[in-house]
């Protein structure tokens, strides 16, 4: 189970051009943008470029008919340490646009047009359609280095 988990997590932020099945409505006729909005602003060390984060997430694809326009969650780590990553590598740029200076003890709502995400390819073996707004809830759990 774990190397499965491992290995979503790989496709879904080291692959981005995984692609599958995009008979899925695409969102770029949407045309929402890039936004990053405060929950709870942390009081923490702040998340700059070439730190190491650690983060508890939930990543659900943009639906306008939706509660909260979640429609379905394609991805989450809530527990335990929590995701790793370097925050200007290794992840999408919306990641890197949105969790920038944040500071720990913070969760931030992440709106993320495809140009920021996983462009018309998409990712995670179709879990993730092209061209698909994706909605990321965040909380930054850590920063070192």
């Amino acid at each position: 189970m774990k190397f499965l988990k491992v290995s979503l997590l790989i496709a879904l932020f080291f692959v981005p051009g995984c692609g599958g099945d995009n008979s899925t409505p695409t969102s770029p006729s949407l045309n929402i943008p890039f936004s990053a909005t405060d929950l709870v602003v942390g009081t923490g060390t702040e998340a700059v470029a070439g730190k190491t984060l650690r983060m508890y997430y939930t990543g659900w694809l943009y639906s306008p008919g939706s509660t909260d326009n979640k429609g379905s969650r394609f991805d989450f780590n809530t527990a335990g340490l929590g995701f790793s990553f370097v925050l200007g590598s290794g992840v999408i740029q919306g990641w890197n646009q949105g969790i920038a200076g944040m500071k720990v003890g913070g969760k931030r709502l992440l709106i993320i047009p495809p140009e920021l995400g996983y462009g018309s390819t998409g990712a995670g073996n179709g879990a993730i359609p092209g061209n698909a707004t994706l909605i990321f809830e965040v909380e930054l759990l850590a920063v070192a280095g």
